[in-house]
């Protein structure tokens, strides 16, 4: 009797480990003393040693043999990682293929990883606080550790670590060796500095080591300066296309600021009418300019090209304010563009406009496509003289049949904001996978409210249907609309429970005080120290993004 005791508690301990190993881990929470007879249930973890092994070309790195990893590379790269982080997971096979290709090729740079939720104290060194987190380390010098802050692509890390173990920026001694660095590259940034010891080169050289999808170059030789008619200390983009270079003169009295050069560059390094490829969807969906101005056009149709030069005409006037884009339906690419802004290839050329903030579309009316229809359109937008292009379904018969309400755009302003009633809509898209995870825990919530005197549940497909003022940027987006005379919109960033659900409604659309400490940072874009990707429950606010 005495022994089945035993085996039933070491049993149910073994289930509670396991339970406690999938809830999220709090940010900055000290570890607890584990119980004795927890401890006993733990698999014996093999003893660290300074051997260094690797899984898929990436070493494996803890406190013991880390230092051995530092002296044996002149170069490494620490991602810090936690096991149920979603990012880190979707990371990982970028990480192994780099690895992989750094190995190959010999070079002096290796990968590594640590497990931080494992490795707390090397954590704590390097000042890890959110996952992934990316260390580079030189000449094994840990003190001077180099957070990475390029893009978590196979391209953006090698571009990153390129431009780290070697020159930043080409040093330009003749007129030969400028020509050939700008002969071969559609847009160069050269530092015209008299000292290249100075502070204006310092800080030039700090952002090549920023902006490294770029090249680089420097010169202090009289020569450059005359031939490519600098006076004193500048900036020069040199391109292969528009207006061929821009000037960044400093007077002496300027100080080159990093921001600002930074600003300079992004600003003229781009075409003023970008093509919408995938080669160019960095710089279209990264650009801090977040109006953008697209024209639809056929290429293989002469008329709608010749619409290309009045559009690049336009482009000059508003650059830095609107980004302006083409799109070429003779391309297979573009479908989902097309669908995305309710155009067909019929409807081709056509001109609409986009607030990426806001994700609010904006159609030109006029059916002529010239400067100065072109001119007014974007002008008519900026000023907001010209309302948003909302889109909607029908509005079905049986919308309010079933105890979750069917919203489109036509209905949605008199059902949501209806003073007499509390709404709380659910806006999905139908190929969201965490929306169908939603489905039967929200239709649970509309059955159980279903009765309820002023409080209606509701939901809308947010890609068929649009509603101003109303911003949907991921699927799904869950918002409240009280009850009150003026309109206001909640967010709900709660846990996707029907318990949470039913707390947040029976609280007046608030969550209690101890639900809403623990979802703070549920939302957050990059883990911090919780994983909104994880695939852990339902009860993960993760989104599917537009």
């Amino acid at each position: 009797m005495r022994l089945l005791c035993v085996l039933s508690l070491t049993l149910l301990l073994c289930v509670l480990c396991v339970r406690a190993e999938e809830e999220k881990v709090e940010e900055n929470v000290e570890e607890k003393e584990q119980d004795s007879s927890e401890k006993e249930t733990e698999p014996e973890k093999p003893e660290k040693t300074e051997e260094i092994t690797e899984e898929k070309d990436v070493l494996v790195l803890h406190s013991v043999n880390f230092d051995r990893a530092l002296s044996e590379n002149k170069y490494l790269l620490v991602e810090f990682y936690a096991p149920w982080c979603g990012h880190c997971r979707s990371l990982e096979p970028i990480y192994a293929e780099v690895a992989e290709i750094l190995k190959t090729e010999s070079s002096a740079v290796r990968l590594a990883k640590v497990d931080a939720t494992e490795e707390r104290e090397l954590a704590n060194e390097f000042n890890v606080n959110s996952f992934p987190t990316l260390k580079f380390l030189k000449d094994g010098n840990r003190q001077n550790a180099t957070d990475f802050n390029g893009k978590r692509t196979v391209k953006g890390i090698r571009s990153w670590l390129e431009r780290h173990i070697g020159p930043s920026a080409t040093v330009l001694n003749d007129i030969k060796s400028a020509e050939e660095l700008l002969d071969s590259n559609d847009v160069v940034v050269v530092g015209f500095f008299q000292d290249l010891e100075g502070e204006e080169a310092k800080t030039f050289y700090d952002v090549s080591l920023t902006v490294v999808d770029v090249n680089f170059g420097i010169t202090s030789d009289p020569e450059l300066f005359k031939k490519y008619d600098v006076n004193g200390d500048s900036v020069v983009i040199f391109k292969k296309f528009d207006d061929k270079r821009a000037d960044m003169s400093l007077s002496k009295d300027d100080k080159l600021v990093k921001d600002d050069l930074i600003s300079f560059i992004q600003s003229n390094r781009v075409e003023l009418v970008i093509t919408f490829n995938e080669e160019n969807a960095e710089q279209i969906f990264g650009s801090k300019v977040h109006k953008h101005y697209l024209l639809f056009i056929n290429s293989t149709v002469e008329s709608q090209k010749a619409l290309l030069e009045d559009f690049r005409a336009i482009a000059s006037e508003f650059k830095d304010n609107v980004l302006f884009i083409k799109i070429d339906i003779s391309s297979d690419k573009v479908d989902h563009v097309l669908k995305y802004f309710s155009l067909s290839e019929n409807d081709v050329p056509a001109v609409r406009m986009i607030n990426t903030d806001t994700v609010m579309k904006y159609a030109m009316d006029e059916p002529a496509i010239n400067k100065d229809t072109l001119r007014a359109f974007c002008q008519g937008v900026l000023d907001g003289k010209i309302p948003p292009h909302l889109k909607s379904q029908e509005i079905p018969e049986d919308w309010d049949k079933n105890p979750v309400k069917v919203l489109v755009g036509k209905n949605f302003a008199e059902v949501a904001f209806d003073e007499t009633k509390n709404v709380f809509v659910e806006f999905y898209a139908p190929w969201c996978g965490h929306c169908k995870e939603l489905a039967p825990i929200w239709d649970k919530l509309g059955e159980k409210y279903k009765d309820h005197e002023n409080i209606i549940i509701a939901k809308m497909d947010a890609i068929e249907n649009e509603v101003e003022d109303i911003s949907v940027k991921g699927f799904p987006t869950i918002k409240y609309f009280p009850a009150v005379a003026e309109k206001k919109i909640v967010d709900y960033n709660g846990q996707r429970d029907l318990e949470t659900f039913s707390k947040f409604l029976d609280n007046g659309g608030v969550l209690p005080e101890e639900e809403d400490e623990e979802d703070d940072d549920e939302d957050d874009e990059e883990d911090d120290v919780t994983d909104e990707s994880a695939e852990k429950s339902t009860n993960d606010a993760s989104k599917d993004e537009l």
